[in-house]
């Protein structure tokens, strides 16, 4: 699995990363990639994650052992067909997409299957584009692994280990199990965020009170509403037998629950409660699971001019970099005031010390 010569097609947030995480894991692959923006490339070459850039689909792509098309899904069929004639007889071509089955179709149509693995990294960010990305996106994620009846056993093993390089942790399953397990956890709660966000919009008040005061909960629960519409557009209508079946299901426990509530039928209300309460406390702990973990504290502060520039200067000062950093102006989750992010947890626990030394009050997540 060494010396490895890997292509990318695409390099943004996800595709970006995972070369970033290659080139961690080591420097002895040779990374070429392609991007429709030149400027993206030039930036690949002066951070060292790639070391080529491509002018195209062309005949340097022969020399790939792997090819990672990291383009929307919506590209997947035209890229394909583009690749095809650069593709060695032992290379594998893979995709990075959060829905399978459209391209497992196009590749059993093209006769590709014997050089195809899907394959969905289940990381991300609202963010998008290459200069989010970073080498270690991945890290304690799934990355599904999706082969095709004809995929040599020996490759998915390989694309297996490359996964593990990235610290990921793969998980081979079935393209069409996939695409139903991810319409449940990730492709309805992206529709119920944006649907909650509106209703917000459209049911607030002339003054805009809910928009005011709106923190805490609700804030977490629609965090992802802020996600490229275009992508999750291609995403709805490229897994939509899924999604509307699935869909269909939460709009009848929904029903259910307006007619407990109307009737006030309290033990079913509290059942609604507890039994979600059980399920999502038996999901293992951010800290330790597969969900990337939020490092974040929460600090009291005087309500007066440059305080949050004095802490912002503290930490600077101390080589801690800041992730994202706002003040909270509802105090019904949390105690501190201002919300300080971090990218790991060693920065945000160092912060911690230091702000404490500081005597701020301190409250860590």
């Amino acid at each position: 699995m060494n010396n490895l010569t890997l292509g990318f097609i695409g390099l943004g947030l996800i595709g970006g990363s995972i070369a970033k995480g290659f080139k961690r894991a080591d420097q002895n692959h040779h990374i070429m990639a392609y991007a429709r923006h030149r400027s993206t490339l030039d930036a690949a070459l002066r951070d060292g994650t790639i070391d080529e850039a491509l002018d195209g689909v062309d005949e340097n792509l022969s020399r790939c052992d792997y090819i990672f098309l990291c383009t929307p899904v919506s590209y997947n069929e035209e890229y394909l067909t583009a690749i095809r004639p650069y593709l060695r007889k032992d290379a594998i071509l893979t995709d990075v997409g959060s829905v399978k089955t459209n391209i497992h179709e196009a590749v059993e149509k093209m006769g590709l299957e014997a050089n195809f693995i899907g394959g969905h990294p289940m990381a991300g960010s609202e963010k998008s584009g290459y200069q989010y990305s970073t080498d270690h996106l991945v890290e304690n994620a799934y990355y599904v692994i999706t082969p095709t009846p004809f995929s040599p056993p020996e490759k998915v093993e390989e694309l297996r280990r490359l996964a593990l390089s990235l610290s990921a942790l793969p998980l081979i399953l079935d393209y069409r199990q996939h695409d139903y397990i991810v319409a449940g956890i990730s492709h309805l709660p992206h529709l119920i965020a944006s649907s909650l966000v509106n209703l917000v919009k459209d049911k607030d008040t002339p003054e805009q009170t809910m928009k005011l005061v709106a923190a805490g909960g609700f804030k977490d629960i629609t965090r992802i509403a802020s996600s490229s519409p275009v992508m999750w557009q291609q995403i709805c209508a490229t897994n939509r037998e899924n999604i509307q079946a699935i869909l269909g299901d939460y709009i009848a426990s929904l029903e259910q629950v307006r007619t407990a509530v109307a009737g006030g039928d309290d033990e079913a209300v509290y059942d609604l409660f507890d039994t979600s309460r059980e399920y999502r406390n038996s999901i293992p702990d951010r800290s330790s699971g597969p969900i990337k973990k939020e490092y974040s504290l929460y600090c009291d502060i005087v309500d007066e001019s440059g305080a949050i520039a004095t802490i912002a200067t503290i930490l600077a000062a101390h080589q801690i970099s800041i992730k994202n950093i706002g003040i909270i102006h509802n105090r019904e989750f949390e105690e501190g005031v201002l919300k300080i992010e971090f990218y790991e947890e060693d920065a945000s626990l160092r912060a911690v010390d230091l702000l404490t030394q500081c005597r701020y009050t301190v409250y860590h997540r």
